[in-house]
């Protein structure tokens, strides 16, 4: 594929330029749909008159649909774009940024993400749907699955796509842990729950809170469904989430300002499953809670970490130095952040 792509470069270089165009054009309408046409060429920094012809072509090709509202994305369209994405990796040289940031940490696996510029709502898109692929991809008979809340979770659960004679019955998904916050489409319950509908699977929930004191959860933990639910979490072989950071999950959780300084003047800088930790990967700070914990994700078989915005960064490096047997899903320009980094630390 490298070889055939060289000699369009040099033979017909035309070819490639018109192709990357139209794959742009077809990505961004993907992410951004409905958009409009004057839109779409403010973000593709393209004439109207270009974009135009562009888009009249792609809806000839029954790739797009053109209506009041604005353009989206056909079945068809979006087929092509799956299809593209693995050549355009190659092209824009994604396919060996990946390479690269899986033999510098030693990472299991790695998938990036190409740049939608400085649309963080993009951002999470382009990576949850990468995601959802590989999860998608991967389902393996007799997995157990634990998912954790928040919004690229309920984004990679919602953009699973399989088979419509998928079964998988023998496969369950579990939340990593019980409430956090108001927002209960965010909760790892209610994730765990719609990855659960989406794959075909068996689901199991824990409904505690977050944060509990000790007595409280010695007894919560002599109730036989909840404590076989614990026991599954131990033996989950696969763990999808996202690192936060320190200040704003703490913020999230409802933390005084007093104690979130407390928490940052420690030298929090990034959390996960109710533990906050320092650059060097050590734990300044653990919330009591039901669910996995360190000890659970050091021993899982294939721990995700999916994060997009380089914002996450020192947060995921923290994360990396308690855990390397992790697989990796993130954008292009955290990518190339993390590579930075490392390359002058390591």
């Amino acid at each position: 594929m490298n070889s055939l792509i060289e000699v369009q470069k040099k033979i017909v270089p035309q070819v490639i330029e018109q192709m990357n165009k139209r794959y742009s054009i077809l990505r961004q309408i993907s992410i951004r749909q409905p958009i409009g046409r004057r839109a779409l060429a403010v973000v593709l920094d393209m004439s109207e008159r270009i974009t135009r012809a562009e888009v009249d072509f792609l809806k000839e090709q029954d790739l797009i649909n053109i209506s009041t509202f604005g353009m989206t994305i056909t079945d068809a369209g979006r087929k092509l774009l799956d299809d593209l994405e693995y050549v355009m990796n190659d092209i824009m040289g994604i396919t060996d940024l990946e390479k690269e940031l899986k033999n510098r940490l030693g990472l299991k696996f790695v998938a990036i993400s190409e740049s939608v510029g400085d649309s963080q709502e993009g951002t999470l898109k382009t990576v949850s749907k990468k995601a959802a692929r590989y999860l998608a991809e991967n389902i393996r008979s007799g997995d157990i699955i634990a998912i954790a809340g928040g919004t690229t979770m309920r984004e990679v659960a919602l953009n699973v796509e399989l088979e419509v004679n998928s079964n998988n019955n023998d496969v369950v998904v579990l939340p990593t842990r019980g409430s956090v916050g108001s927002d209960i489409d965010l909760q790892a319950n209610s994730i765990a729950g719609l990855l659960a509908k989406n794959i075909g699977s068996r689901v199991e929930y824990l409904y505690v809170p977050d944060d509990i004191d000790v007595i409280t959860r010695e007894s919560l933990m002599s109730i036989s469904e909840l404590k076989r639910t614990v026991n599954d979490l131990k033996n989950a072989n696969k763990i999808f989430f996202s690192v936060g950071r320190a200040d704003v999950m703490s913020e999230r959780r409802g933390m005084s300002e007093e104690d979130r300084k407390k928490l940052i003047d420690s030298g929090a800088v990034g959390e996960a499953f109710g533990h906050y930790f320092d650059k060097e990967g050590n734990i300044v700070l653990k919330i009591n809670t039901i669910g996995i914990d360190i000890e659970m994700y050091k021993n899982c078989e294939n721990p995700v970490v999916v994060f997009g915005g380089n914002d996450k960064v020192d947060s995921f490096l923290a994360l990396y130095k308690i855990n390397k047997n992790i697989s990796l899903i993130t954008d292009e320009d955290s990518a190339k952040e993390i590579l930075n980094k490392v390359k002058v630390v390591l």
